[in-house]
């Protein structure tokens, strides 16, 4: 693990002389805001030693190293499902490879099912915690204490700090940003209305096939980590339809003004 990581992170390091601080990872639909950042070098995952490929619709396969309002930062368009059927260890092993290039602050986005009667499709919901509701935990297994402590704290999943900057960018902005709980699933089914009723009940404010995992590596390594949710459909009684990917990347893209306002302005705080 520890050889391959370190593999991974020579070789993009090889590519830039940039000092990156900030990583990005951007989710189903939110892909353009990659074409803001000021690219040095953008490389295929393919070819990265050891990095898996995303398979999915929506989701570009590219690291992006460059400058995002003049600060440096290293953005993954598209990452890596469960579903798909990678391990967990698969799915977060870009997160170790930011870790090991020196990235201490994680910038998660994804596109999500709304539980919150008070959302509407294309809100932006800033995570305030999550429910990680995979088969598996990404630590599962041998630790390495190079990598983090065998059993991390995660009293504070989403940093506070960061969470209290983002209402000042809302209410600057005219954002209109919600705050929430968001419950990680394998998928690759979209929710029954059961099971929108379910995860309501047991805390969630949205729903989706993602970032937990992250997160959980994220902590692991000692990184700070803000997440956002697109949220592209309602899980709210009453509001449910039939969705498709395919619309869940249109509406991603429609939000994609307000998004990309939020993380350049995160992104110059974070610098300053």
């Amino acid at each position: 693990m520890l050889d391959r990581i370190q593999k991974s992170a020579d070789f993009i390091k090889s590519k830039t002389n940039l000092d990156f601080k900030i990583g990005i990872i951007l989710g189903s639909g939110l892909g353009n805001l990659g074409e803001e950042i000021e690219a040095e070098c953008t490389l295929r995952y393919d070819e990265i030693p050891n990095f898996p490929v995303s398979t999915v619709e929506g989701h570009s396969g590219k690291l992006i190293l460059g400058k995002l309002e003049g600060v440096p930062v290293i953005a993954l368009q598209g990452r890596f499902h469960y579903y798909e059927g990678y391990s967990l260890q698969e799915t977060t092993f870009p997160v170790r490879v930011f870790k090991a290039l020196g990235i201490d602050t994680l910038l998660l986005s994804n596109a999500s099912g709304g539980l919150d009667p008070a959302h509407e499709v294309g809100d932006l919901m800033v995570l305030t915690d999550h429910l990680h509701l995979f088969p598996d935990n990404p630590l599962r297994g041998k630790n390495y204490d190079e990598l983090g402590p065998r059993f991390p704290d995660m009293s504070e999943p989403y940093s506070k700090a960061l969470i209290h900057k983002s209402r000042e960018i809302s209410n600057k902005f005219e954002l209109g940003l919600h705050y929430g709980v968001y419950a990680g699933t394998t998928g690759p089914t979209y929710e029954t209305p059961a099971e929108y009723k379910y995860f309501r009940i047991i805390g969630a404010d949205a729903v989706g096939m993602s970032t937990t995992a992250e997160t959980i590596v994220a902590i692991h390594g000692g990184m700070r980590v803000f997440g956002v949710s697109v949220i592209s459909d309602l899980g709210v009684e009453g509001k449910i339809i039939e969705i498709s990917h395919e619309e869940v990347q249109e509406v991603a893209a429609k939000a994609g003004p307000k998004f990309s306002i939020l993380f350049k302005e995160m992104v110059k705080y974070l610098a300053s």
